[in-house]
Formats: structure tokens, C-alpha cells, sequence
């Protein structure tokens, strides 16, 4: 596991872009589109912001780019402006050249759920895997919504929410009465099997959070630290993101030596 601790949350959208863009410019140059995992929620709004910046510039396309999100609300349309449908057309695809049909957010309104996930199991299959996840992280080490106790070997299912990722998400609703209780999320199965996967954290708010995924057991008591057993993943985090870490210099030396590799290979 990399842990990459940068200065601050620009310097975290900064240098999770750059991560992006390389992908899509090593996937363009062979002639493929990269398949990208995206997550919605406070964290990634600076990443997609710089994504559409580096866009309109032209500095990468996503012509040939395929994405799918990591989870919706159950029960809530894809034009409300609480679904994470609605959230990335603000955020990100009615802002950049990709084709629409090429995005997919899971399906929660008006459909058998159980068919729903696995057919969207069945697309990430025939787009030939996920090629980069990025992932936020909640206060209690959730990611997608695979909150505390869900199998590691999870696939896309419907869960049910804490209260805590309730109370976190009740800003984006009228109150926390309506906030819904389940949503359709990725299996953390089906995360690990992504090549690669970037985490992003900033504020004192995820440290506890960063702390148990990067230093702790690995357990269904804390979701992210599943992603201990996958051998692609870098952690792009804040100082205060990374306060609690014991090993936090360590992390840091980690980086300078990689960098002193780079320039002199």
C-alpha cells in the first residue's frame, strides 16, 4: 500500500489528477479507452473539477473513456437532485466529451434490485475489469457504502446505512429523515478486482478512518483495510488526513526515496 501524505487538499486533487491523466494517456496511446471507477461525495468534487479544467484545455480525452460509479440510493430517480446520477452529470460527464452511454450508475428506481446489481456486475465483466478505482472514504472507514461488517468478498448488492452515514450525507438532503436507508453499492469484492486503486482523504475528520485502513487489522469491522490485500493501491491524503498514522514518517521518507529513484532512472 502507498501512502502518499501531501500538504493539502489541493495538493491532493492536484496530484490525484495527474494520476488520472496518466492512465488516459498511456490507455489513448495504445490505442484503448481506460475504464474508470468513480465515487461521488464531497471529496472527489475538486478531482473532477481539475479533470474538466485539464478537459477544456485538451490535455486529456475521455472519447474512449468507460466509467462506473461505485453506488446509488435505493429508490431515488436518476433526475432527482439527490442521486448520484444527477451528481456526476453536474459534476463531471455534461462537462467533458465523453459518450453518456459509456457511463453507468447503478440502477435503483424502478427495477428488481438483486437483477439490477448483477447486471451491473455483468457490464464491468464485459468492459474488461475496472482499470482505476478511486474511492473517497467515510468517517468509519466505509467505502462505496459497504459499511462496518460487510463480507469482504462482497459483490454489488443492496446494503443497508448506518445512522452515521446517514447523519454524514444528511447535508445533501432537507434533513436526515430523508436520507434513504439502503443503496445499491460495488462489493468490496468487486473493488479488489480493479488494477489499481486511489483513495483520497483529506480533514482531521478521516484520520481515525485512515488510521485503522493503513495501520490496523484487517477486518469487517473496518471496510477500507481490505484494500490492505490489494497490490495496486496508493492512499493520496492530507497532513490532517494523516495525523493519526503511527508510521507517518516513515510514509513520507517512503516517498522521498521514490523520488530520488525516479529522477535517477
Amino acid at each position: 500500500m502507498r501512502v502518499v501524505i501531501l500538504e493539502s487538499s489541493e495538493s491532493v486533487t492536484q496530484f490525484a489528477a495527474d494520476e488520472v491523466c496518466a492512465l488516459l494517456k498511456e490507455r489513448n496511446a495504445k490505442g484503448f479507452g481506460a475504464v474508470l471507477g468513480l465515487a461521488t461525495g464531497g471529496t472527489p468534487l475538486g478531482l473532477y473539477r481539475e479533470l474538466i479544467a485539464r478537459n477544456a484545455r485538451r490535455e486529456i480525452t475521455f472519447a474512449n473513456v468507460e466509467t462506473f460509479n461505485l453506488d446509488e440510493y435505493v429508490g431515488v430517480p436518476p433526475d432527482s437532485p439527490c442521486s448520484y446520477h444527477y451528481y456526476m452529470l453536474e459534476n463531471l460527464f455534461q462537462h467533458i466529451d465523453i459518450d453518456l452511454a459509456m457511463t453507468h450508475v447503478p440502477i435503483t428506481h424502478g427495477v428488481e434490485l438483486q437483477k439490477s446489481a448483477e447486471a451491473f456486475e455483468l457490464q464491468i465483466e464485459q468492459a474488461g475489469g475496472i482499470d482505476l478505482q478511486i474511492l473517497g472514504i467515510g468517517s468509519d472507514a466505509h467505502i462505496g457504502f459497504n459499511e462496518i461488517g460487510s463480507s469482504l468478498g462482497s459483490r454489488t448488492r443492496v446494503k443497508t446505512l448506518t445512522e452515521r452515514t446517514r447523519q454524514d450525507n444528511a447535508r445533501y438532503f432537507g434533513s436526515i429523515d430523508d436520507v434513504p436507508q439502503t443503496a445499491l453499492t460495488m462489493g468490496i469484492q468487486t473493488i479488489l478486482e480493479s488494477q489499481s486503486i486511489l483513495l483520497l482523504a483529506t480533514g482531521t475528520g478521516k484520520a481515525k478512518a485512515i488510521r485503522d485502513t493503513v495501520e490496523g487489522p484487517i477486518t469487517a469491522s473496518v471496510p477500507a483495510s481490505a484494500l490492505q490485500l490489494h497490490p495496486n493501491v496508493t492512499l493520496a491524503i492530507d497532513r490532517d488526513a494523516a495525523s493519526g498514522l503511527a508510521n507517518a514518517d516513515y510514509f513520507l521518507a517512503a516517498e522521498r526515496n521514490r523520488a530520488v529513484a525516479s529522477r535517477s532512472s
